[in-house]
């Protein structure tokens, strides 16, 4: 089964860019990626969803708490702990967003060097998951229009949904 992902991961790489419908936002990502951490589009995470994968948010609770992936576990960036995926397999397939992926890459790489086998970034994060209309919610389980845009310059990248700061 993991080959066969790799594969369709292999495959869709390439998609990837194409997913990407403001040329801008493609260019700004593909400069502030490191490339240490395989990236999955949003379509392959979706499909991916429908097996075991553990969603990971990389972003501040504040921020988690206003929107996020359905089903995402918070571990946050500033105050990672690799305690918090401590109950986490090694060998389980994990997808970790942040606003656009720099976080969220970095985390990826932590995990990585700690020994986790399929760890990928999500191309975009969640501001290309709202952009396509994927849908986000609040704590509370509510779904939500609302996306914390990190900060006002990063918010001209969400093209869809209520921006918070």
């Amino acid at each position: 089964m993991y080959k066969y992902f790799l594969i369709i991961l292999c495959f869709s790489v390439f998609e990837l860019q194409a997913q990407i419908k403001n040329q801008e936002f493609k260019l700004m990502l593909d400069s502030l990626y490191e490339h240490r951490v395989p990236l999955i589009s949003v379509e392959d995470l979706i499909k991916l969803n429908k097996k075991e994968v553990y969603i990971l948010d990389t972003r501040e609770e504040e921020e988690f708490n206003v929107s996020h992936i359905k089903n995402a576990r918070h571990v946050g960036y500033f105050w990672f702990d690799m305690r918090s995926v401590y109950d986490i397999p090694m060998s389980a397939t994990i997808a970790l967003y942040c606003s656009v992926g720099m976080r969220s890459e970095k985390i990826g790489k932590k995990l990585l060097e700690a020994g986790y086998k399929n760890v990928y970034n999500l191309y975009g994060s969640l501001f290309e998951w709202v952009n396509q209309g994927k849908p986000v919610y609040k704590k509370n389980g509510v779904q939500t229009s609302e996306i914390h845009t990190y900060s006002e310059s990063w918010s001209r990248w969400l093209s869809r949904g209520t921006k918070v700061n």
